[in-house]
């Protein structure tokens, strides 16, 4: 059976440690070959050989083994109703605890409001833990709070087994609320798809769901509403505003024959629209396809974490048994039951959910965040990347210009003008290159397909074509030189298109480009935030590259480079940078070689091109070329964020753990530093959702 990625939905899952363990258990199956948590988002991605519902069946039973009461399904279903019963049996509890704390009552009755109060607060806890302890599943945070508090009430500390058990209850409930808040803050950040569309049908219009409208479909888009579906203005004109994909702000004005995206909001005038995509293949549901998978693509730390998490809670344990028996030989005044509570506070610390929560979520947040600003990066291991880029290679055609050729001049070598310019412009008409349609728009000119008798394209150099009974070569130096004619070469600023009608030379078209009006500080910024050397590599001339690259003080031109030329030029640079990342910028589509090489590709201008999304690592859905500032400064303010939260977790823990080891902590402290830090962490994950462009 052939493998099949799918996604699944989890339910009551807000445990790292046991995430981590389910995790393993279902690599290990034979019939997955892929398995990734994503508790950011509660989702399940596999790739398995399996039917799904036996696929189900197995991972079910391996996290009711490991973590009793969470599910998997392929439906989302509801929490809120458990967590009411949670707060409720919260509640009771911490009255039921003031009544005792007071001493209201006699003493008997005092020590049995202290276990009713314990029972109310940590039954689903004491449950989970016996229930794993059955399965032989230790050293699980259930079985970590039960062992401390019951250790806490052999030593007759009931307040404070009570006060640890219901601290880390109310801390456990604010985390999954503020967890649960944080995936809904980064799902209203991406939540670009639209809700209904108005199907026009026989002169009636009909509220549908997008997914019901089908390709050739005419919709109506009214005043304010959302774009759903990918298509063609057929009738009608307004102004749109894309920045929901693209992150730019200024409304673009549209027209008939105009294409359009779902996603985008139509500002003032009543548009209909000719469908031609479906609605899982609009641009909006790839872009979202994108973010939601690029958690399963895990940065270098988040690895580091995970391997961290498998040895640094039997370590503490371990720490926690040695504190107990260990001073029984050294310590004249050893006590049992002040060293079984110190070793008690060793065990509430020793869950590192502060670290195992806030890291995936501080880089889903840099994620989310820059797909908000019209930036989608693939995953975390690409957010890494961009932070370590220390060499920029940029395409010049449309990347570091606008890619709107103009036909400046045509020289004809004899009083041939006309005739060269009608040969060319059929001999380009059927080329799609920037440079045909700039010769094309040149004159406007009907075509008569009938006249055209052969058409090729050559890579690299230009196009072949009959046309009538003439053989015409358009194209740069090399088509000319590869076919024997004989010319003079032209040294001007701006592109060159030669032609030969009839294997003779009759003269060329110049043809130039503007460079973008940000690219200059683009490079320049990229350059204060640790880019160390800029490249440039084109097709063009040498002329045209030198115009080009020294007007924007790039540090290297390769210019008359062919594709495979421009694989070799990165071959070598990154051989002779092995200690820094390469980042290549370019359309997407026409170097894809180039691309895949490089540490992160980035495809340019890919609103609605299908391969440019395919074939990049990052995708910008506009041409601005500032956009690479963001993703630069996303990916440290990510980077930053994630070592916040690591140096935070980790500092506080050890200074728990430090004092406990001398008695100088008490329970109050080890519960903060458990369940307080990771509320505090999760809280400052969140915060790189602000982030805004300057």
């Amino acid at each position: 059976m052939k493998d099949t990625k799918n996604t699944y939905n989890i339910k009551n899952l807000n445990c790292p440690g046991c995430a981590l363990k389910i995790e393993k258990k279902i690599k290990e199956l034979d019939c997955v070959s892929f398995a990734s948590i994503d508790l950011v988002n509660n989702k399940l991605s596999i790739t398995s050989s399996s039917e799904t519902i036996d696929i189900l069946k197995t991972i079910n039973q391996i996290v009711d083994r490991i973590e009793p009461g969470t599910k998997i399904t392929e439906v989302v279903e509801e929490t809120e109703e458990g967590r009411k019963v949670n707060l409720i049996s919260i509640i009771s509890g911490f009255i039921l605890f003031l009544l005792a704390y007071f001493n209201l009552f006699t003493e008997n009755i005092t020590t049995v409001l202290f276990i009713v109060s314990y029972a109310f607060v940590g039954y689903k806890v004491i449950y989970k833990a016996f229930k794993n302890i059955s399965r032989g599943n230790l050293f699980d945070e259930n079985f970590l709070m039960v062992m401390a508090t019951f250790a806490a009430v052999y030593v007759k500390s009931y307040p404070e087994a009570v006060a640890v058990m219901l601290f880390y209850e109310i801390g456990e409930f604010f985390q999954d609320l503020a967890l649960n808040r944080s995936r809904k803050s980064i799902k209203e950040l991406i939540d670009i798809q639209p809700k209904f569309a108005h199907l026009k049908q026989d002169n009636q219009l009909s509220k549908v769901e997008p997914s019901e409208v089908k390709v050739n479909d005419i919709i109506i888009v009214k005043p304010g509403e959302k774009i759903p579906l990918d298509g063609i203005i057929i009738e009608g004109q307004s102004s749109v505003d894309s920045s929901q994909l693209t992150g730019e702000s200024i409304p673009k004005n549209v027209e008939v024959d105009d294409e359009v995206l779902a996603g985008f909001i139509n500002y003032n005038g009543l548009l209909t629209i000719k469908v031609t995509k479906k609605y899982e293949d609009t641009a909006v549901n790839k872009i979202l396809e994108l973010v939601q998978n690029a958690q399963s693509k895990k940065a270098k730390v988040e690895k580091f974490i995970t391997k961290f998490a498998k040895i640094y809670t039997p370590i503490v344990i371990l720490l926690a048994v040695l504190t107990v028996l260990l001073p029984m030989f050294f310590v004249p005044t050893y006590q049992f039951d002040e060293y079984l509570y110190r070793g008690a506070i060793f065990l509430v610390v020793s869950c590192p959910c502060a670290l195992v929560i806030s890291i995936p979520l501080s880089i889903f947040g840099g994620i989310g965040a820059s797909s908000k600003q019209g930036i989608l990066i693939k995953g975390g291991n690409y957010l890494d990347v961009i932070r370590n880029v220390g060499i920029v290679v940029f395409d010049k055609t449309g990347t570091l210009t606008k890619g709107n050729f103009v036909v400046t001049k045509v020289i004809p070598l004899k009083n041939n003008l006309e005739k060269m310019v009608e040969r060319t412009i059929y001999a380009e008409s059927l080329s799609n290159h920037a440079i045909s349609k700039a010769i094309v728009k040149y004159q406007s000119l009907t075509i008569d397909q009938s006249k055209i008798k052969s058409f090729e394209e050559i890579f690299g150099r230009g196009v072949h074509a009959v046309i009538e009974n003439d053989d015409v070569l358009a194209g740069n130096a090399k088509l000319m030189i590869d076919n024997h004619i004989s010319f003079s070469e032209v040294n001007e600023v701006g592109t060159i298109v030669y032609v030969a009608i009839n294997h003779t030379y009759v003269g060329y078209f110049v043809i130039e480009d503007e460079i973008k009006q940000e690219a200059k500080n683009t490079i320049h910024q990229l350059k204060k935030l640790g880019v160390s050397k800029t490249l440039m590599l084109t097709g063009d001339s040498q002329k045209v590259a030198e115009h080009v690259g020294n007007a924007l003080s790039i540090d290297r031109i390769h210019a008359n480079l062919l594709p495979e030329d421009k694989l070799q030029i990165l071959e070598s640079l990154k051989a002779e940078n092995s200690n820094t990342c390469v980042m290549f910028v370019g359309d997407g589509v026409n170097d894809t070689p180039v691309m895949t090489l490089s540490d992160v590709g980035v495809a340019m201008g890919a609103l609605g091109s299908d391969a440019a999304i395919e074939t990049s690592d990052v995708v910008i859905m506009n041409d601005d070329l500032s956009k690479l500032i963001d993703a630069k400064k996303l990916a440290h303010i990510t980077h930053k964020k994630v070592w916040q939260n690591i140096t935070f977790a980790l500092g506080v823990k050890f200074f728990v753990l430090a004092l406990s080891a001398f008695g100088l902590a008490n329970m109050w402290e080890a519960v903060f530093a458990d369940v307080g830090v990771t509320l505090l962490a999760v809280l400052n994950s969140i915060l790189i959702l602000k982030y805004k462009t300057k």
